[in-house]
């Protein structure tokens, strides 16, 4: 019998979102530390090692699901939200940067779900979040997110962050998607992901798109965004003075102007 939670929700908001999660009496939800934006009265919260869905087979299964979190770069701690009120409650959720939060109900992809570290966001109580390693060297050292990824597993529903905007995608047995590291959010478990060399000596030299991409295999469903955060925070410390970066006006004497004008020269 499935110990999932059965939640409602609702998504709010465009570029920068939040999803409201709706609980019955004794229905529970489990999120990352510091992703709570508001909950109402008869919610409470509990700090657990690990995701908290080991907790009732013993307090060493419970210890080693946290330890995972570590290889991870994730807190050992995941904080779950329990409506002990009479009347169903709402607890929000708020996305960590611009993008789009991404429902996905884990019974319909196989019970599992391989994301990016950083992707996951909130999940039903009882939904396991683990560690996956990449079976290859090449993609573990090349990969873009490392060795490790995160792996969702249950059948309740799980919700992920995607930067910039969202791109889903089923792809068809053989078929391939070649694809920047940095834009993968997640993928079914049934999909085969590898690492290629950029061809062409230019290519590698001038092309700018570093040395290898990803190579996506089908079956199974995809999700990709336009816009990494490493990308978009590779490009605020370039255009940043006070990092090191330059203004793009630099070189022209309205471009000294506007700086004096608008306060950036001190």
């Amino acid at each position: 019998m499935s110990n999932m939670h059965e939640i409602e929700y609702e998504i709010h908001g465009d570029d920068m979102q939040f999803v409201d999660i709706i609980l019955d009496p004794m229905e529970a939800v489990v999120a990352e530390s510091g992703a709570m934006m508001y909950m109402e009265e008869g919610l409470e919260m509990e700090a657990v090692f690990g995701d908290g869905s080991q907790q009732q087979t013993g307090f060493l299964n419970a210890l080693i699901g946290a330890g995972k979190r570590l290889l991870t770069g994730e807190s050992l701690f995941m904080t779950v939200f329990m409506n002990r009120a009479p009347r169903k409650s709402k607890v929000a959720f708020g996305a960590p940067y611009p993008g789009k939060i991404i429902p996905v109900k884990l019974s319909e992809m196989g019970g599992e779900l391989i994301c990016q570290k950083d992707a996951f966001l909130c999940a039903a109580k009882g939904v396991s979040i683990g560690i996956a390693f990449q079976k290859r060297i090449g993609v573990g050292l090349f990969g873009g997110e490392g060795f490790i990824m995160q792996r969702l597993q249950g059948d309740g529903l799980a919700f992920i962050h995607a930067s910039g905007t969202l791109m889903e995608r089923i792809l068809a047995p053989g078929e391939t998607l070649r694809v920047d590291t940095g834009c993968i959010v997640a993928y079914q478990s049934t999909v085969d992901f590898d690492i290629q060399l950029v061809p062409g000596f230019k290519s590698k030299v001038f092309g700018g798109e570093g040395l290898f991409f990803a190579t996506l295999r089908g079956p199974g469903r995809i999700w990709l965004q336009s816009l990494p955060l490493s990308r978009l925070a590779d490009r605020i410390i370039a255009a940043s003075p006070a990092a090191g970066g330059k203004r793009r006006d630099e070189g022209s004497i309205l471009g000294g102007i506007g700086g004096l004008l608008d306060g950036d020269n001190r």
